[in-house]
């Protein structure tokens, strides 16, 4: 029999709502079903790709003597923390106050007050390296409720006043300046890996944030080291394991320091934030390599995560099937000699193993390999290794597939659109930014609709139920920001200003700190707000970029002094702990370096507009179009003329701009280009 999970649109919830388990998706009615009772609430979080999250599932929620006891001794609640990041935040900071480290699945319990007692991460069917079994866990947990009531009761009120206790005011005094970015630098340069790029052991994250402060450090100071930090991380996860060789796209982690074996799941945030950053990386340096994989990233996105509507799909899986029917990690992607050999035949099974660094006794499990490019850039026949690529791309293609999280995240969303819009106006493919365009247009009908707030997610065309949260808006903001300088329609900067006005309304506190969740959303044992970029920019540094962008745009001052105040949290975290405020340095890059107002007074595509879009000057807005009606589309193209009937580019920061020029090399060279 289904359990009520069965007509939620999250695939997480959808893959439990035929467990045993009587499930309950996250509502006021499952906490007064457990009040009624006078039982605890199981909570358990987790995602569609999450690997142990399957895990846990099959060992005990579709287990009936597990589920028997779950449904007789407590109200079971399942979560999906991509549609319910706060209820996430909230739980996930309460289990690493009490445990020092967190993960998904969390399981944690709770009173019929959602207030936590007792917490922890995936539980074994059995006992194990000193972890008790699941069931040995929900027993006593019944146990502690039924005879030890008074003492489940303090130790919930004392977390709940612990977390209320940590709300931050705002986040130092003042905006990043100088000292700040130097010290965030020297942090960096401290726990970068010259081995092996990237920064820390294993398991190594891709550190896409981090790479766009170092470049953008660069464009504004010319720091050597910083450049060179940033291509050589980009290089080492192009040749490794991390990057999928034959389809392109990036995988969530390594889990060594060497970038050779990833975590085989792939998030639409990554691929986002990384396909930006290689363009990036190009426009700075001409990188042929930083060309490939940001094209071959892009179209990984477009071919493997897009949906029938127009938007993008959360995640693959980093499980599928193996020859033997078995569900089994990485049994898409890896290869053996043997499999080499043959889909291509002995000489060209050997050259591919060569290449790319499958061996016989394996690089990961059972003989099997992750493809890399392991050795030193060196001639290779470039006609040779295309095809020997496509007929393995064809192979594996036979293979079952990965399962898909088809859910669309607005946050994730407004990533894709910045980066296929800035992918496809540098390489000269419309076709990418059309697919930007079109994933622009989803978010504004369905998650925005007629509803006027943002939604956070949606699958097949329909809205989810849960309120967008700061991210949400300030990525999407950030998208929308992106396609407007690309294409030109100011219709674009006018909904990121819709959605930035409603940060300044509802997400904004005194002092100038941000919250994840806005004034009206429902409140939790905490409201959550974290500033801190992770996989993904924070909410709180993600609407600092767009706030900044769209007051340089528009010359409005409560989003520029919005933006400021934010960007006081990267004054104090910045010069403490670099790698997690990535995104708020690249921000702060921004502001050090004006940002740029670059208007164009000619042809959207033309060659002042292109050469507006590659110059480097951190976090410059860009707006092009010609004719009377440019300047209700920008305000920055206001009384822009053409000077002697040419197109004409004027560059302006901190309320001063330098002569208007028709010349792009002189544009160029005025955006350090």
């Amino acid at each position: 029999m289904p359990n009520r999970l069965v007509g939620e649109t999250s695939p997480y919830l959808l893959q439990h709502a035929d467990n045993p388990v009587d499930w309950w998706p996250w509502s006021p009615e499952a906490f007064e079903e457990a009040r009624k009772r006078d039982v605890p609430v199981l909570l358990s979080v987790g995602y569609a790709s999450c690997h142990w999250c399957h895990v846990m599932a099959h060992e005990s929620f579709e287990d009936e003597t597990v589920a028997a006891y779950l449904n007789e001794h407590f109200v079971s609640v399942k979560v999906d923390r991509e549609e319910r990041p706060d209820v996430d935040a909230v739980y996930m900071e309460a289990v690493q106050a009490a445990t020092g480290h967190g993960g998904w699945p969390m399981t944690v319990f709770l009173t019929p007050d959602a207030e936590p007692f007792y917490f922890g991460t995936y539980f074994p069917p059995e006992p194990r390296h000193g972890s008790p079994s699941f069931q040995q866990v929900l027993e006593g947990v019944s146990a502690a409720w039924t005879d030890r009531r008074d003492e489940v009761g303090e130790v919930a009120g004392r977390i709940v006043a612990d977390l209320a206790g940590r709300s931050l005011v705002h986040g130092g005094d003042g905006v990043p300046g100088e000292s700040e970015v130097a010290q965030a630098l020297l942090g960096l340069t401290r726990e970068y890996d010259e081995q092996h790029g990237g920064f820390g052991g294993a398991p190594k994250f891709p550190p896409s944030m981090a790479v766009e402060f170092l470049l953008r450090h660069y464009a504004r100071t010319g720091s050597e080291g910083a450049l060179q930090m940033a291509a050589d991380t980009c290089s080492a996860m192009a040749r490794g394991g991390i990057y999928d060789q034959l389809g392109g796209g990036f995988a969530r982690y390594s889990v060594d320091r060497e970038w050779v074996v990833p975590h085989f799941e792939k998030m639409l945030y990554d691929n986002a934030l990384l396909c930006r950053v290689y363009a990036h990386l190009w426009r700075t340096t001409g990188s042929a390599e930083a060309r490939r994989i940001a094209l071959e990233t892009a179209d990984f996105m477009v071919r493997e995560l897009r949906t029938a509507e127009g938007g993008f799909a959360s995640a693959l899986d980093a499980d599928s099937e193996d020859a033997d029917g078995k569900h089994v990690e990485g049994a898409f992607y890896v290869w053996t000699p043997a499999q080499l050999r043959e889909v291509l035949g002995e000489e060209d099974g050997a050259f591919a193993a060569a290449y790319f660094g499958v061996t016989e006794e394996g690089t990961f499990e059972e003989g099997a390999s992750v493809l890399q490019l392991p050795g030193e850039a060196r001639p290779v026949d470039a006609g040779r290794v295309a095809d020997v690529r496509a007929r393995l791309l064809a192979a594996r293609e036979e293979r079952p597939r990965p399962g898909r999280d088809d859910k669309v995240v607005a946050a994730w969303n407004g990533l894709a659109v910045a980066a296929l819009a800035e992918t496809g106006a540098y390489f000269d493919r419309p076709d990418l930014v059309e697919r930007a365009t079109e994933a622009a247009d989803l978010l504004v009908r369905v998650h925005l609709g007629e509803v006027a707030r943002l939604t956070r997610t949606s699958k097949d065309g329909r809205a989810g139920d849960n309120a967008g949260v700061l991210e949400d808006y300030g990525d999407v903001a950030e998208g929308f920001l992106a396609l407007a300088a690309v294409t030109g329609e100011g219709a674009w900067l006018e909904f990121a200003g819709f959605l930035l006005d409603i940060v300044l309304e509802q997400f904004t506190g005194e002092g100038g700190q941000l919250y994840d969740t806005a004034h009206e959303a429902e409140k939790l044992i905490r409201r959550p707000q974290d500033p801190t970029d992770s996989a993904t920019p924070a909410g709180w540094t993600a609407a600092a970029g767009a706030l900044l962008s769209y007051a340089a745009y528009t010359a409005s001052e409560p989003h520029r002094t919005a933006a400021e105040g934010a960007l006081g949290v990267v004054k104090a975290l910045g010069p403490r702990a670099p790698r997690f405020i990535g995104w708020g340095l690249a921000v702060a890059e921004a502001l050090l370096d004006g940002p740029r107002e670059v208007a164009v007074a000619g042809p959207v595509g033309g060659e002042l507009h292109r050469t507006a879009l590659l110059g480097r000057a951190p976090g410059a807005v860009v707006a092009a179009g010609e004719g009377p009606g440019a300047g209700a589309e920008f305000p920055l193209l206001v009384d822009r003329p053409l000077v002697g009937g040419a197109p004409t580019a004027y560059v302006c920061r901190h309320f001063v701009c330098d002569a208007p020029t028709t010349d792009a090399g002189e544009l160029a060279a005025k955006l350090g280009g």
